[in-house]
């Protein structure tokens, strides 16, 4: 069953969000830090229970042709910027609070992306710009979402990893030496982490640390457990 979108947009992200949370009980996000295992979880679940994957940095470019300059300043400024410009003028700190008013910006898409989604099965979001303070209203209970954010071991292998791929690190770093810019790009993900966390406490959302110490089928266990997505498929 498909049901017509809310109107929304930005400036209006939490009304929008709580008139929709009734609409959206099926949800479940899975958000939190960079190289956390955010895809990884999301495929077990999936595979288990027969969700849907709602893939935020895929939608994203969806959301490109529905942007306005005066709408959507930050987002519409990024989408002309070269792949690894992030790095280019902004220290970690600024980089952070760019994302931070670029996620702001498309929230409004994310929610009506989702409100058009069937209804007949669960839908995982998997995406790294959901912040605790812009879902809480979409939610009808705290633990129908998790974080997970990684210790800086776990983060630098995963990075390091995305790096060997050419488009991955294309996409992260551009063309110029990504060592230049894994410092900045760590930094940045430390301070996103904290404001997570933060949040997360201040809403009762279930934070994760990831390590590596145990399997992730293992986490997958928990969360869905969490979720209360039944039975596995």
């Amino acid at each position: 069953m498909r049901r017509p979108p809310l109107e929304t947009h930005p400036g209006t992200t939490i009304r929008t969000a709580t008139a929709a949370a009734g609409r959206l009980s099926h949800v479940r996000w899975i958000a939190g830090g960079t190289g956390a295992g955010k895809s990884t979880l999301a495929i077990i679940l999936a595979r288990r229970h027969g969700a849907v994957i709602y893939r935020g940095d895929l939608a994203q470019h969806t959301w490109l042709p529905r942007c306005t300059p005066r709408r959507h300043p930050h987002f519409h400024a990024a989408r002309d910027e070269p792949p690894g410009s992030l790095w280019d003028s902004r220290d970690p700190d600024e980089a952070c609070g760019f994302a931070q008013r670029v996620v702001a910006e498309t929230f409004a898409f994310e929610v009506e992306d989702l409100l058009a989604m069937p209804t007949d099965r669960p839908v995982l979001v998997d995406w790294f710009g959901n912040l605790p303070s812009q879902i809480a209203p979409l939610l009808t209970r705290p633990d129908q979402a998790v974080f997970l954010l990684p210790t800086p071991e776990f983060r630098l292998a995963a990075l390091r990893s995305r790096r060997s791929v050419p488009v991955r690190s294309l996409v992260s770093w551009g063309s110029r030496i990504p060592e230049a810019t894994l410092a900045q790009r760590l930094a940045r993900d430390e301070l996103w982490d904290a404001e997570v966390r933060r949040q997360a406490a201040a809403h009762g959302n279930t934070v994760i640390t990831m390590d590596g110490g145990r399997p992730a089928t293992d986490l997958a266990d928990e969360v869905a457990e969490r979720f209360r997505l039944g039975t596995a498929a």
